[in-house]
């Protein structure tokens, strides 16, 4: 699913128009349509009082046929039109007529002391301004959306919450507990500084043309089920442990041996035929005790890295775990990367430690996956102003370096030299402990696999999310842990691999 800019988004509305041969009216009923069915959804009871705020251009025009909607099956609807402008859209001044004639009751907003106050209603329609919105929000529009945000109401915004700029920084907006959007997803909606603005984000189908999507360019993804679901490689009859990939994970050291053990279990249960932990010395009993099915390598030191040396030949090998910053460490690390072939994640202190020696990053095979979380991608990188410098910068260091770099967060993103990828899993539930080695054992075990390097690392971040997405009903989110990852990547597999 392609994210689009708001031109592009205009050039495939205009384009739907033209190919469907439908006139706008009808796409602004297909949209208002969509955002409705959510809405009744989540409030089908039709007693509620809803205050819904229109605006003059397009997406006010989708808050008119909202109203007229809820108003003819029986809601109580107040419609205010915020006219922050009098020069309205066509659609929009077409949908007011209707929305008049059809006995909606309605006002207008011109001046402040035209604001009705919001605590008076159930639930808030905020449908002001959209992806068109160019400039910073003043006057009375801006003092409409501080009364919302104030109120303390359930504020549903129709595409986007007014305010929000779909392709750079927001510092004003609707502050929405859900967002209802209109088919082509908005990277301004997934970013973290944007999650106060955004609340719970759905998108929805309104029939855009499927043809004018595929002739937009993009280079950003939004991943969903299906394309995670085409990307997975069928287990054969015939396979065995020795075709199913060989992971080496190497981490540890005295007090952090857990974060071996659990990128282990999670290589062996993401599919992985065999797996060898390389440790200290102080965790070959624990990982023997721990996971009896991986193999282990001792180093000749007893609670840390310091040399690196094994008789294997790894498929994948994820570094970095649990391991620390000791001198010694730090000369071992410095060894292996000068002469390791085999395809790469690193992550934790493995990411600490290229950060400190970046001409290191000269050493890494080709496509090497790194995983960092935002406090270890700063190391790297440097700091940013806002989400879409760190995006940028983060591109420039993937194709300078010829990388693939997770940022670890909500909806990770997956970018490498060509592209970014938004993924869609995952809850608050994977805050824990552990859940950052688990993610480095999947997508190392994918690797070891034979999938290429950014599909590791999408598979790997979109199961990984499932897992907790699949529990939300089963564990609560605060009792989730790292156990609870691994023990559901198979739900997660036969969750993809089902028809639906």
């Amino acid at each position: 699913m392609k994210i689009l800019t708001s031109e592009q988004i205009r050039v495939v509305d205009a384009e739907t128009i033209k190919w469907e041969g439908i006139p706008s009216l009808t796409l602004m009923k297909q949209a208002a349509t969509a955002f409705y069915n959510r809405f009744v959804e989540n409030y089908p009871r039709k007693e509620i009082a809803v205050l819904i705020f229109s605006g003059v251009g397009n997406n006010g025009g989708d808050g008119l046929v909202v109203a007229r909607m809820l108003n003819k099956s029986g809601y109580n609807v107040m419609l205010y039109v915020v006219e922050y402008s009098d020069k309205y859209s066509e659609d929009c001044a077409h949908n007011l007529r209707r929305a008049k004639a059809e006995n909606v009751p309605n006002k207008k907003i011109i001046t402040d002391i035209d604001i009705p106050d919001p605590n008076q209603y159930d639930v808030v329609i905020d449908a002001i301004f959209g992806t068109g919105l160019s400039r910073e929000v003043t006057g009375v529009a801006k003092t409409v959306i501080d009364s919302i945000n104030e109120c303390g109401k359930p504020v549903y915004s129709i595409d986007m919450p007014s305010g929000m700029f779909p392709d750079r920084k927001t510092s004003f907006a609707v502050r929405a507990t859900e967002t209802v959007t209109f088919q082509i997803p908005k990277l301004a909606l997934f970013l973290p500084e944007n999650k106060d603005y955004t609340g719970n984000v759905s998108i929805v189908p309104i029939g855009l043309n499927e043809e004018a999507i595929a002739e937009a360019e993009s280079n950003i993804f939004f991943t969903e089920y299906e394309e995670i679901r085409a990307l997975l490689k069928p287990l054969g009859r015939f396979a065995h442990k020795g075709t199913e990939g060989h992971a080496l994970i190497i981490g540890g050291s005295l007090g952090k041996i857990g974060s071996v053990c659990l990128a282990s279990k999670a290589a062996l249960k993401t599919g992985c035929g065999l797996v060898t932990a390389y440790l200290p010395k102080c965790g070959m009993p624990v990982i023997q005790s721990f996971l009896p099915e991986a193999m282990a390598v001792e180093d000749n030191h007893p609670e840390r890295i310091s040399y690196i040396g094994y008789d294997l030949l790894p498929d994948a090998i994820g570094i970095g775990i649990g391991m620390g910053q000791q001198a010694e460490t730090e000369d071992a690390f410095h060894y292996f990367l000068k002469n390791n072939k085999a395809p790469l994640v690193i992550d934790a202190d493995g990411l600490n430690l290229l950060a400190k020696h970046p001409k290191w990053l000269a050493y890494l095979p080709s496509r090497t996956i790194l995983t960092p979380h935002p406090k270890e991608l700063s190391r790297l990188i440097g700091m940013w102003s806002d989400d879409y410098d760190k995006i940028q910068k983060t591109r420039f260091f993937a194709n300078e370096n010829d990388l693939v770099v997770v940022i670890k967060g909500a909806y990770s993103l997956i970018i490498d030299a060509d592209n970014i990828y938004m993924n869609s899993t995952g809850t608050p539930a994977l805050a824990t402990a552990g859940s950052g080695d688990v993610l480095t054992g999947m997508i190392t075990s994918l690797l070891a696999q034979g999938y290429k390097s950014t599909e590791a690392a999408r598979v790997g971040v979109y199961l990984h999310g499932l897992t907790a997405d699949l529990t939300q009903k089963s564990i609560h989110p605060r009792s989730f842990t790292a156990g609870d990852i691994i023990e559901n990547i198979g739900n997660a597999y036969l969750n993809l691999e089902k028809k639906r």
